[in-house]
């Protein structure tokens, strides 16, 4: 008897953390409902069907700026971890002084030395002039791609070499007393350790990424910030353009969670040595 209490009393405990949770949830989606409900009634949206194709450019420059860099830059960051703790040392302090000057400046200033910097020096030689990808390096657009990828890979270069170190060498030397090569082992068993467990750090780095995104407005890639920026001062209405792209990058952070909570998920399931 006294234990079917003590189910019931932990029943109740159970159900009234949910109800705390499900309070906690529904109160910033009651907050954003009547934030919605009032910016809809009260302000002006009037400018959003003479501006909406330029949003919407915008908006692909935004997506495509964070899917592109973040994916290479993460193609980037796995060698140069990995280099970092295994060597050689003539690629690891390259490695580690690359991740030290990146992380040591700011984006903006990144930004500017490659744009303003770089892309200043390529009109001085003529057969770069003359070349097929003088059309491309005359654009600001590819040095906005390079500058948010070396920015994302020296990142995560760090975080890869500390997940990468972080994998417990007995798991290692087990793979290989299995009879698995080297490139097996890092196929199989150390890439897939190191990648779950810096995936909580990646989403919040890819997040990042996606606030930087706005930098890119001031070597004049149009981005959804830099619209937002020509309807202030076009219309001169403050408050209804930064609504929008708050909207616009709450959305985007939450898509970008979800995308590497499934990631998360799905790695979670496949160990290595399952696999093996």
């Amino acid at each position: 008897m006294s234990s079917r209490s003590d189910e019931m009393a932990r029943g109740g405990k159970a159900g009234f953390s949910r109800l705390r949770l499900d309070a906690g949830t529904l109160t910033p989606i009651v907050a954003a409902i009547v934030l919605a409900a009032y910016a809809a009634l009260r302000m002006r949206w009037d400018w959003l069907g003479d501006y909406y194709p330029l949003l919407i450019r915008g908006l692909f420059m935004t997506v495509l700026l964070v899917v592109v860099t973040a994916s290479l830059g993460m193609l980037l960051a796995i060698p140069i971890g990995l280099v970092q703790v295994v060597g050689p040392k003539w690629l690891a302090l390259p490695a580690r002084a690359f991740c030290t000057v990146i992380r040591g400046t700011p984006l903006l200033l990144q930004l500017w030395l490659l744009y303003y910097g770089l892309g200043s020096l390529f009109p001085q030689f003529p057969w770069i002039r003359d070349s097929a990808l003088w059309p491309i390096l005359r654009q600001a657009w590819p040095y906005a791609f390079l500058g948010l990828t070396l920015s994302y890979a020296a990142y995560e270069g760090e975080v890869f070499r500390g997940a990468f170190k972080g994998v417990p060498k007995g798991q290692l030397d087990a793979a290989r007393a299995y009879g698995m090569s080297g490139f097996l082992t890092f196929r199989r068993i150390w890439l897939p350790q190191a990648f779950r467990r810096a995936m909580p750090t990646l989403a919040g780095e890819t997040i990042l990424q996606l606030k930087a995104t706005p930098l890119v407005a001031t070597i004049t890639v149009i981005d959804v910030y830099s619209v937002a920026a020509q309807v202030r001062q076009q219309t001169y209405l403050t408050y209804e353009p930064l609504l929008l792209i708050s909207a616009i990058y709450i959305v985007l952070a939450v898509v970008i969670t979800k995308v590497f909570a499934r990631l998360s998920g799905r790695s979670g399931d496949n160990t290595a040595f399952r696999k093996s």
